[in-house]
């Protein structure tokens, strides 16, 4: 509306103005000819160094006539757009031009200059900042609070800053407390009950999520059906990890550090300096935690659906986790519309484990035969590097840009782990010799992308989309577990050599227009993949090629279609349609057996093939006064499944594994292509604000899933309703609380997730809550204290039944335990900072040439 009203201001002080020029020009004035120079620009805030919007851009001519008198005559103007761009063409020639650029609560600019030898060139104005008028803002205090959760129709980003639940934590934390995520006991994160990928800046990383600080990472965006712009293997969507980075003019930063139970300690420097054509960012951070876990398994072993035997164990995990991280990179600003970034990530650490289980084996009839006590002790450590690079360039017409980008990921890894396992009778002999196991690996690898995007606007309401993507992935892994026995080492067959290289190559475009209230897009991927494993010992190989035929062609194509109809200003609707899939990766692929837990072991299967999906959404947004809802159904129908299968090792397998400290009727974990899985569901996110200072966020996705899958005439076949539960609450004390309580914050997070049922059984429901409060204080709140309590109740836990003909297992797993965390933030800032000398003479504009 406030777009509106200066628009018609404008245009009719633009008119006015014309027609006083043409009441007062004399008879014998020349008349103005036009040539086709045109003048570029872009209008920042000189404080913030970000593009500034609906800035009154006013062009002046300057002529003289026959009778030597000078006019000023105003021939165009118009508003900045929402990158700050301005731009005029078809100008008339004059002895010189005047800019003159104003907005509410900035002062005026004026420019002088001429286009003298420029008749069939440009003049690129570069970057103009634009400063506040004091006098006007005098005496005038605005408050905002950045919502934590910004819905859309195709995506949701989630504000990390607004989440004081995660301060001093790792992406993991983040990640729990975002609706529609899960994270399971593992670290592995599900969205919508399916498996998303997971980008860095938009790009692969070779990172776990519980190596990246929570304190680095500006937000979250969550897309949950992407379109073909988007990596085809993004089938279960996208999890983008948006890291902080600003190009705020001066030298600015922000300090975090922190101290928790159990034995947790963060910190964390962001510095960013900005002047001119060059912005420099740096940042580097230590993070340590610890906690010592619980752990059960309780399980039948069956023949023909009769108990044979019973297996308890019960376990206690101590894991520490220590690792630091450090990014630094630069941008240049060739232009006001050419930008080139090189970035540098580097992050080590070290993870190490230390497990204690007491095992019981008892009889049909429950009688205790023997006992089993099981030392497990191990340690990794990691490196892990990225190099990105890139360049973009934004053309005068708004929307439109071309952009490049390489980015290399690699880095190294070893692990080690020492396991015995000793058993006795129920009067505590001995029974047989202790079990032992030395474990030692190494590995290595290397990712490569490099990918093209290209945006033309076509006019107005249409838009085009090009772009093409090469990505390459190897890896080698070196394994040897070894059998000790008096001094003596045996290899065993588990252990591997193994290397990898994997291909994706691809183009996509997608074009997208709007009539009145209706507007469409409409896209199409293809992609090449190949995949190539090798045991190198044994020169085995396995993989995949897709498409591998003519006939298979449809195998290397995803289209996409997303309807949208606005209703309302506030309300509006979508339907959208995607084709992706889903790529076996190499764990999934390895025929490696894992034997870290004697019971559960895991093994890949190198038969599984690629899954494919399609995907439909139905979503309803809308805004209202005191907050948003959206609503989405979804559907997924997903061929060939890749869905984990348990069953007891075979007399062979333990044969081979004989000496690795395993039981005999041990459960051996893999990966089928299941027929198909449907997925049904409605999710859906309301964001209410209640007065000025409480924030209230529920969310609730339901979900039927039925799952087709059979191994050997064996009919695995599975459905089950399930649903979850996430509820966000926010409540800021404002400025005319006593100083104590003054900007003081408290946020209470809780989620629940039921019972969910998988190919041969079921996980049960599991809930959890995280509390914090925040404190800011000092001038314009630079700093604040932030303590928060992860798992109030310390009920986060995994547990899993498998129901099959062979066995009944139950068991429950945690990952993280409840933890304390003080944490404490400062930021600061010189806008009058200078790179050099000569930045400070420029003031950090761009010479005209």
């Amino acid at each position: 509306m406030k777009a509106f009203f200066l628009g018609i201001v404008l245009a009719w002080s633009i008119g006015t103005v014309n027609a006083q020029v043409e009441r007062e020009e004399p008879p014998n004035n020349p008349q103005i000819t036009i040539n086709s120079s045109r003048i570029i620009g872009k209008v920042l805030e000189s404080k913030t160094g970000r593009p500034m919007e609906l800035a009154t851009v006013q062009l002046h001519a300057l002529t003289t006539d026959s009778s030597g008198a000078k006019k000023d005559s105003l021939v165009a103007g118009m508003f900045t757009r929402a990158n700050g761009d301005f731009s005029f063409s078809s100008l008339p020639i004059a002895d010189s031009f005047r800019l003159t650029i104003s907005g509410v609560g900035y002062k005026t600019i004026e420019r002088s200059f001429t286009l003298k030898g420029r008749s069939r060139g440009d003049l690129d104005l570069g970057d103009i900042a634009i400063e506040p008028d004091e006098q006007v803002l005098s005496g005038v205090t605005v408050t905002a609070q950045r919502s934590q959760l910004v819905m859309g129709i195709d995506r949701k980003v989630f504000s990390v800053e607004g989440s004081l639940t995660s301060t001093g934590g790792t992406a993991l934390d983040v990640m729990r407390n975002i609706p529609s995520v899960s994270v399971d006991v593992e670290g592995n994160v599900q969205l919508r009950n399916s498996q998303p990928q997971i980008f860095i800046d938009g790009r692969p990383t070779i990172l776990t999520l519980d190596q990246v600080p929570a304190d680095q990472i500006e937000r979250v965006e969550l897309i949950t059906n992407p379109s073909a712009k988007f990596d085809a293997a993004s089938s279960g969507g996208i999890i983008n990890i948006v890291m902080k980075r600003n190009r705020r003019v001066g030298l600015n930063g922000v300090l975090n550090t922190g101290i928790g139970h159990p034995g947790i300690y963060n910190g964390n420097l962001t510095l960013n300096a900005r002047q001119g054509k060059v912005n420099l960012f740096a940042s580097g951070g230590y993070y340590q935690s610890a906690g010592r876990a619980k752990g059960s398994t309780l399980r039948q072993n069956k023949s023909q659906g009769v108990i044979n035997n019973y297996f308890n164990q019960y376990s206690w995990n101590e894991r520490q986790r220590r690792f630091n991280s450090l990014r630094f990179g630069v941008d240049f600003f060739a232009t006001n519309r050419t930008t080139l970034s090189l970035t540098q990530n580097i992050s080590r650490g070290k993870f190490s484990n230390e497990e204690e289980q007491d095992q019981e084996y008892l009889s049909a009839s429950k009688v205790l035969e023997r006992t089993g006590e099981r030392l497990a002790e191990g340690t990794s450590r990691f490196n892990r590097y990225n190099t990105q690079f890139n360049l973009s360039h934004k053309f005068p017409e708004q929307g439109k840009e071309i952009s490049a980008n390489v980015n290399y990921n690699y880095g190294d890894g070893r692990d080690a782990a020492s396991i015995v396992n000793s058993f006795s009778y129920p009067n505590g002999t001995s029974y047989g010799a202790p079990a032992r196991v030395r474990n030692a690996g190494s590995n290595d690898n290397d990712q490569y992308t490099f990918q093209v995007d290209y945006t033309d606007p076509m006019g107005e309401d249409s838009k085009l989309e090009l772009g093409a993507r090469s990505f390459i992935n190897q890896q080698h892994s070196l394994f040897s577990s070894f059998s000790v026995n008096n001094g003596m080492e045996i290899l065993l067959p588990l252990s591997n050599n193994y290397a990898y290289k994997e291909y994706i190559n691809a183009g996509y475009a997608s074009y997208s227009n709007k009539i009145k209230s209706f507007a469409y897009q409409v896209g199409l991927r293809a992609e090449h993949s190949r995949f190539e494993g090798e045991l190198v010992d044994s020169a085995k190989t396995f993989g995949y090629d897709y498409p591998n035929s003519f006939d298979r062609l449809f195998d290397a194509l995803f289209p996409s279609l997303f309807l949208t109809k606005e209703v309302s200003e506030n309300v509006e609707l979508q339907v959208n349609y995607t084709r992706r899939i889903r790529r076996p990766d190499f764990w999934q692929l390895n025929p490696f057996i894992d034997i870290n837990d004697p019971q559960n072991l895991r093994q890949g299967n190198p038969q599984l093939r690629p899954e494919f999906i399609n995907s439909f959404e139905f979503n309803y947004s809308q805004k209202y006064k005191s907050g948003s809802f959206l609503g989405v159904v979804y559907y997924r129908n997903n061929q060939d499944d890749i869905t984990r299968y348990s069953d007891t090792i075979s007399t062979a397998q333990y044969s081979q594994l004989n000496n690795a400290a395993i039981d005999p009727n041990a459960i051996l974990n893999t990966f089928i292509n299941a027929r198909s899985t449907n997925r049904l569901g409605a999710e859906l996110t309301l964001q209410h604000k209640i007065g000025k200072s409480f924030d209230i966020t529920p969310t609730i996705d339901m979900q039927y899933r039925k799952v087709n899958a059979d191994v050997g005439g064996l009919n695995l076949s599975n459905e089950g309703f399930t649903w979850e539960a996430d509820l966000q609450l926010g409540y800021k004390l404002d400025e005319s609380k006593p100083p104590l309580l003054r900007n003081l914050g408290f946020q209470l997070e809780g989620e629940y997730e039921s019972r969910e049922v998988t190919a041969q059984g079921y996980n049960k429901p599991q809930f959890g809550m995280d509390f914090a409060l925040r404190k800011d204080f000092l001038k314009d709140k630079k700093a604040s204290f932030t303590f928060n309590i992860n798992d109030v109740f310390n009920s986060y836990r995994y547990v899993n039944v498998y129901d099959t003909e062979s066995f009944f297992q139950e068991s429950f797993r945690r990952r993280n335990v409840r933890s304390f965390r003080i944490s404490f933030t400062y930021k600061f800032g010189k806008e009058d900072f200078t790179l050099s000398r000569r930045g400070e003479d420029r003031g950090g504009e761009r010479e005209e040439e």
